[in-house]
């Protein structure tokens, strides 16, 4: 079979080394059905491709924007029904959007206050050393 038909395979150990996430954690993805199926050799394990790599990087995204995992294993669902469910996937996506745009305005406010209190501090120092 030529260079350009063959699949990189990883292990579970290997997936664990290149995403960070814990076999226990990609394991239970997939028992919930947020991983897609993944292959196994004859003797049963887990061999994962580069497209499950690149799942998981994109729900290591999802993670991080706090998408419930409800919401994640439904948006997973709908990947795998098919191309009909294309707007309920972008409406997903809106949404998370819509309150991480929300979480960065409320930071952004919090960083603020904490920039405010530090300059005022910063400045009670330098004039304290100035009366020594």
């Amino acid at each position: 079979m030529s260079q350009s038909l063959t699949q990189t395979r990883y292990t579970i150990s290997e997936v664990e080394a290149r995403t960070g996430l814990t076999q226990h954690t990609l394991r239970w993805y997939e028992r919930i059905g947020l991983m897609p199926h993944v292959d196994r050799s004859h003797s049963g394990q887990r061999r994962f491709t580069d497209k499950d790599l690149d799942w998981l990087a994109f729900v290591g995204k999802l993670r991080s924007t706090g998408m419930s995992v409800a919401d994640m294993v439904r948006y997973a669902e709908l990947v795998r029904a098919g191309e009909h469910t294309v707007e309920e996937r972008r409406e997903l996506l809106e949404r998370t959007r819509r309150d991480v745009r929300a979480r960065i305005t409320e930071l952004t406010d919090a960083l603020g206050v904490l920039d405010y209190k530090i300059d005022m501090y910063a400045m009670k120092t330098v004039a304290g050393k100035a009366h020594r």
